[in-house]
């Protein structure tokens, strides 16, 4: 173990190599967490409500979890076997299909692994072997479960925003990213910040422009980055939002009162933001003063 963590200290070529295919594995992962956690979620509310108000009704749930049932074919119920549960690899051995009654298998699956991989190598490259790249996984990882549940099903679970904003917090004890002070204010000013926006909105229209998940993750990422990329992640995600608000509505005939999660745009701002910010803020501020 030692010689492993030595080698990935002093080559950066194997520690690319390394984060990106463990960025792979982790993308299989969280592929069954988009999935699953939803159907968790709701299992989980429907067992609460007929509890409380009809607990001699309450059905009997089978165990569904991240790790249990097994993954299988939603058609023909084929269990995956290992061979076929090889990151991005399986998929395209398979041609894409079911190996038993070959109904399509979604592109997305391999497309989050791949996209899980390089954002995995491009953070390793980016920060080099220490304490800092492991947070940067786990804050790159957590975004990218979010960014796809809340395109599925509108949803910012708090079992994945709350735990990426206690981590900031905890980190910036530490002075990891950003320090306490920043990290607190980033936290409460990204919370309150959509707050305001929310209720304004609803109170001007009477309807509701975003969801509570949307407070909780420009929170978590305030805590990351800290109050002063605050404006910079609203800014980019609502000029992103923008954009590709159009192109849904051109391209799918969307209707202009439908919903379009906020959180995916949120989440990509925040890590560009998390990465880069220091150059996006040069650049803006070299350009207005030009």
């Amino acid at each position: 173990m030692n010689d492993m963590m030595l080698l990935l200290g002093d080559s950066p070529a194997v520690l690319i190599g390394f984060t990106l295919v463990l960025g792979l594995m982790v993308g299989s992962f969280l592929n069954v967490v988009i999935h699953r956690l939803p159907i968790m979620m709701e299992r989980s509310w429907k067992q609460e409500y007929q509890s409380y108000f009809d607990p001699e009704k309450s059905p009997e749930q089978s165990r569904f979890n991240l790790i249990k049932p097994d993954s299988q074919c939603p058609v023909c119920q084929h269990k995956i076997r290992a061979w076929e549960n090889i990151p991005l690899l399986s998929w395209i051995w398979l041609k894409g299909k079911c190996s038993q009654c070959k109904t399509p298998i979604s592109a997305r699956y391999p497309l989050v692994e791949l996209l899980t991989g390089l954002i995995s190598g491009l953070l390793a490259w980016h920060f080099g072997f220490g304490w800092p790249l492991l947070a940067a996984l786990i804050f790159s990882w957590l975004l990218i479960a979010m960014t796809f549940i809340d395109l599925d099903r509108m949803l910012l679970p708090d079992q994945l925003t709350l735990p990426l904003l206690w981590l900031g917090l905890l980190l910036s004890t530490q002075h990891v990213f950003v320090s306490p002070v920043e990290a607190i204010i980033g936290a409460a000013a990204g919370y309150l910040s959509l707050w305001s926006v929310y209720w304004g909105f609803k109170l001007l229209t009477g309807k509701e422009g975003m969801g509570y998940g949307d407070f909780k993750l420009l929170a978590a990422l305030g805590a990351w980055v800290g109050w002063q990329y605050l404006p910079m992640i609203i800014l980019l995600s609502s000029f992103v939002g923008a954009i590709l608000g159009l192109i849904l509505l051109s391209v799918q005939g969307k209707d202009k009162g439908q919903a379009i999660p906020f959180g995916p745009y949120l989440a990509v701002a925040g890590w560009v933001t998390f990465l880069y910010g220091e150059q996006l803020s040069d650049i803006y501020w070299s350009w207005m003063l030009a």
